[in-house]
């Protein structure tokens, strides 16, 4: 598959996500040096997954917005489509793994959506919701492997370039790769010499060896559960967003579970930033893996995500 989102669709995703997602502004975070903090965690959704599940449900035809549209999703992405579908009038069914947090479970129903629980693998999450589309003429919006659902996730690195234009570096937590497909090509139409790099839990980090390897690679669904951070536990990394990753991106660092939890204490005492395991992952390559990332004065590090159990948060916070 070839590279198809363009700046200028990223530059219309933008446009029509006005009023609906918040431009993020960059935080400091005095304690990891010159790191700015772009916390997704404050949109409407607490992730970034808003911004392409919109942007996708806007673009459909009225027959497709009449007949309704269905996700599978770790969880994130399920809460962002039912938002936006509740927002849009639009009919909404979420598959998500049965081992989905209530967070973000609750917030799926709380919008109107339908919640449909599978086994905790993408197969069966794909398969789910292809016998939805098959049986009611619902339209997916996947959660990464789409080009309006990466154009929307894409204008978090316009808004980057816009708040910081001299910015060198952007640290960015990878999943399905969407989101760091998007933002790769958004800044590199800005500023084709920014780093960016990816940042990857190292029990789910099929991503780092897909690009390492030059194809995708599939981790086994046993493997990558095991990570804490629950809304990176895809097994490979879509095919679009590899595409473009190997077009704009750098590379990709691991970061152990025990990081991840470190860093969600951090940001909450030193940034007043709420993040989940998963969306605290560049922040904890800055703090905890510097040595492995190029030098940079103006580096951005994006929270992806906030929907954390209030109590791992508090326990987190505890140790911090």
């Amino acid at each position: 598959m070839n590279p198809v989102v363009s700046d200028a669709e990223i530059k219309a995703a933008a446009v029509r996500l006005h009023g609906v997602a918040v431009a993020t502004p960059l935080v400091p975070f005095p304690a990891a040096g010159p790191l700015m903090v772009k916390p997704e965690s404050l949109q409407p959704t607490g992730a970034f997954k808003l911004r392409g599940a919109y942007n996708a449900i806007s673009v459909l035809t009225e027959d497709e917005r009449g007949r309704g549209v269905v996700a599978h999703s770790s969880g994130n992405h399920g809460h962002a489509v039912a938002y936006a579908a509740r927002r849009l009038g639009v009919r909404a069914v979420i598959v998500v793994p049965e081992t989905a947090p209530a967070i973000k479970t609750d917030a799926i129903v709380a919008n109107g959506a339908e919640l449909v629980t599978v086994a905790p693998t993408m197969a069966a999450r794909l398969a789910a919701a292809q016998d939805l589309v098959n049986r009611y003429g619902y339209t997916l919006i996947p959660p990464f492997d789409d080009p309006a659902v990466i154009a929307g996730q894409g204008t978090v690195g316009l808004e980057i370039m816009a708040s910081q234009p001299d910015t060198d570096l952007i640290l960015v937590p990878v999943s399905g790769g969407g989101l760091i497909a998007g933002i790769a090509t958004a800044a590199h139409s800005v500023n084709p010499d920014v780093t960016v790099i990816g940042v990857e839990p190292d029990r789910a980090a099929d991503a780092q060896e897909s690009l390492r390897r030059g194809e995708r690679v599939a981790w086994p669904a046993s493997a990558v559960q095991q990570t804490v951070a629950d809304a990176l536990r895809v097994e490979q990394v879509g095919e679009l967003p590899f595409a473009l990753m190997r077009e704009h991106v750098a590379g990709i660092v691991t970061v152990t579970d025990e990081q991840l939890l470190a860093a969600v204490g951090r940001l909450a005492t030193g940034a007043r930033l709420v993040a989940e395991p998963g969306g605290a992952a560049a922040v904890a390559a800055w703090l905890f893996g510097r040595a492995e990332l190029p030098a940079a004065r103006r580096p951005v590090a994006v929270l992806s995500g906030g929907n954390i159990d209030p109590a791992l948060l508090a326990e987190v916070i505890a140790a911090s």
